[in-house]
């Protein structure tokens, strides 16, 4: 069903400030810099170009760029990873390769454990000695033969879609550094942008894989509920909101990260048994005749900036021209009350993990406003409180199982505004609704939290402005797989990343 038959042609919606990064930069982009990550992976295993000259372009390019956009932080000593890159290219040469990630350059998410680094987290509360373990994931992508270089930044113990905080500042959006990168993995998605890194692995509870890839036109994937287990860790059964996840300039690269991160782990006893599936090689699909159910912004529901519902809608017509059906659709669920279900379930999680923090004066004063109307929202709930949030949760995950009765997928926009000021904290209105919360100008990407399901952000273009925005193609329980090869579809039909690579690095912008 056509229902966006009177929009201009996609190229319309593109910006003039978009459309000009085809510019011939002053500086060539590096050759190594520019490969994807599993073309990158390919070179190094066939050894047309050794770890160590991997390792050398990406620390020239993070000197030259990271310092513009603040991505990167805890960033080790070009010595030791030069070094470690040194090893990797002997055990090439031995007959030895530890996989796909083979002396590539990753810097974890201020927010996992890794190994040999401190886990700041945003906080001056936070230790910064080193850790001495890996978490699940991150042990992961180590044993996939990965170079450990530093951090990416976050939003301060993650809340709220803005990556700054008081220990290492404010991440800058590639696409204009005057504006957010997003969060909580706004590091991660700036550095994606800017070719700082070949993949990025990310986390998401309230969309912070979704929001920081439409903020920098690159994909990121929350997965299903139990794909990417979480750990280790003292609580396993009840912090269930918030999953890790990968992040990328290609589907296939988001697919292949995925497969490293998923799989069940004995320490996480609600992780995905079974065996995982081959993501990155089964990504081609024929997605004619596929039904696909927009879900806009809720009838009205969401207060959206202009241009937004534009952009999405247009992308409408590229799943179409792709063959897909695509009809309007609502869930049977009052917004409302799926946003009470929201709150109600993060101030109790958030409670719980900085609860002890809040209770002590000389701590408390030392957390962002935010995290302690968090806490004290948690201090006021009863248990029959929590218990009715649940059933609501679970009576929304219905709600959308019966969409998917009639749909395949669902589709909805990835943010309701594009990157704002950098020095503001939030907006604290949108389209002229006063936002009554520091995180109600992204309720767009609760839906799919709440209900455990993956969804992927892909690329749908560029406002005015030269802003990036997002769309989430949202998948039934589980079907992760699935949502990769829409993605991977829509990813041939329009080619936004390839086709616009942030100003800075094209010359036609001085950072």
């Amino acid at each position: 069903m056509a229902i966006v038959p009177d929009l201009p042609p996609l190229a319309a919606q593109t910006s003039a400030a978009a459309a000009n990064t085809t510019a011939t930069p002053d500086t060539p982009l590096n050759d190594v810099v520019a490969l994807d990550a599993l073309a990158l992976s390919g070179a190094i295993r066939t050894r047309q170009v050794s770890c160590r000259e991997v390792m050398q372009a990406y620390l020239t390019h993070i000197a030259q760029y990271n310092p513009v956009v603040n991505a990167i932080v805890s960033l080790r000593d070009a010595d030791v990873v030069l070094a470690q890159a040194d090893e990797r290219d002997r055990q090439l040469a031995n007959g030895q390769y530890l996989g796909w990630m083979h002396g590539m350059p990753h810097a974890v998410k201020d927010l996992a454990a890794c190994a040999g680094f401190p886990t700041r987290k945003g906080s001056p509360l936070t230790s910064a000695d080193p850790d001495t373990q890996d978490s699940i994931s991150v042990a992961r992508i180590r044993a996939a033969g990965a170079i450990f270089i530093g951090k990416t930044n976050v939003s301060e113990f993650g809340l709220g879609s803005h990556s700054y905080n008081p220990v290492f500042g404010t991440t800058r959006n590639a696409y204009d550094t005057t504006r957010i990168a997003g969060g909580s993995s706004g590091g991660a998605g700036s550095a994606l942008a800017l070719r700082l890194l070949p993949v990025a692995d990310g986390s998401d509870m309230m969309g912070s894989l979704r929001n920081p890839a439409a903020f920098g036109n690159v994909y990121g994937m929350r997965p299903s509920q139990g794909r990417v287990p979480y750990g280790p860790t003292p609580e396993v059964f009840v912090q269930q909101l918030s999953t890790e996840g990968p992040m990328g300039r290609t589907v296939a690269d988001v697919a292949q990260l995925l497969a490293t991160q998923a799989g069940y782990d004995a320490r996480s006893p609600l992780s995905l048994a079974g065996e995982t599936p081959p993501f990155a090689s089964a990504l081609s699909r024929d997605v004619k005749g596929v039904k696909l159910g927009w879900l806009g912004d809720y009838g009205g529901h969401l207060p959206m900036e202009d241009g937004v519902m534009a952009l999405c809608e247009a992308s409408l017509r590229d799943f179409m021209a792709m063959g897909c059906d695509v009809e309007p659709c609502m869930p049977d669920f009052a917004p409302d009350r799926l946003w009470q279900t929201w709150l109600t379930l993060r101030h109790w999680l958030v409670n719980g993990s900085l609860g002890a923090m809040y209770a002590d004066p000389a701590r408390r004063d030392k957390l962002k406003p935010e995290a302690q109307w968090e806490v004290a929202g948690g201090d006021a709930l009863r248990a029959a409180d929590v218990f009715r949030a649940s059933v609501d949760r679970s009576e929304w995950y219905r709600s959308l199982a019966r969409l998917f009765e009639r749909y395949d997928f669902l589709l909805l926009p990835s943010a309701q505004m594009f990157p704002f000021d950098a020095q503001s904290h939030w907006p604290t209105s949108l389209a002229g609704k006063p936002m009554d919360t520091y995180h109600r100008w992204m309720e767009v990407v609760i839906g799919p939290t709440l209900a455990g399901l993956p969804a992927i952000s892909v690329p749908v273009g560029f406002d005015a402005r030269g802003l990036p925005m997002g769309l989430q193609i949202i998948g039934p329980a589980q079907a992760d797989l699935a949502v990769l090869q829409l993605a991977y579809a829509h990813e041939q039909q329009t080619q936004w990343v390839r086709r616009h690579l942030p100003s800075m690095l094209t010359g036609t912008v001085r950072a």
